[in-house]
């Protein structure tokens, strides 16, 4: 799942990778033949060199990533038959993209650059934030560390600053009751560089 959200983000959001669309495989179909289908029909599974020519003559470039039977294909500016085939596509820089709890898209950060944007999914912070604050005055600072720990999503620079936005609620809560503040190493700042396709 993390290498999923890390080769979408990172590989081709930020690589002007912006229209895309999602989808399931059926239950009754076998995600392989699925995969094969559309590399063959947008062409996907080239060389490094096709899509640099592809892009220099006004060509779009798309990809395919799967994770069980979820899949997203995105797309490049350009000419191609994606745009036909695929008119319900979105664009990641108005319409983020979820997946697992995530939110993906890209946006203009405080640096005045673009960057390609992971963080938590709004509903799923709320849900996140509301666990830990009813937790806040009922644990120990080790089991508060603990759940902290837990938390399951890759510390990107967004998903970074929500965990400090919870970790200051939570001690908000505790210094008001005069209990200990949980620290910020209860938190995990320290994003895994995952190998997307390893078995």
């Amino acid at each position: 799942m993390g290498g999923f959200v890390q080769q979408l983000a990172v590989a081709y959001v930020q690589h002007g990778y912006w229209f895309y669309v999602t989808g399931q495989v059926p239950e009754r179909k076998c995600p392989l033949a699925v995969d094969a289908k559309l590399l063959d029909r947008y062409e996907i599974a080239i060389s490094k060199w096709a899509r640099a020519r592809r892009k220099r003559t006004g060509g779009a470039n798309v990809q395919y990533l799967r994770f069980g039977r979820f899949f997203v294909l995105i797309a490049t500016r350009g000419e191609h038959r994606f745009f036909e085939d695929e008119p319900t596509f979105r664009d990641i820089r108005r319409d983020s993209l979820s997946f697992a709890g995530y939110s993906i898209s890209y946006k203009l950060g405080a640096d005045r650059k673009w960057h390609a944007s992971v963080r938590i999914h709004p509903s799923e912070y709320l849900t996140l934030k509301a666990y830990l604050l009813d937790l806040a005055t009922r644990r120990s600072v080790e089991k508060l560390t603990a759940e902290f720990q837990r938390i399951p999503f890759e510390p990107y620079a967004p998903v970074r600053r929500q965990f400090l936005n919870i970790l200051r609620a939570v001690n908000r809560e505790r210094r008001r009751a005069q209990y200990g503040l949980v620290p910020i190493e209860a938190l995990r700042l320290r994003r895994q560089m995952l190998k997307p396709f390893e078995e």
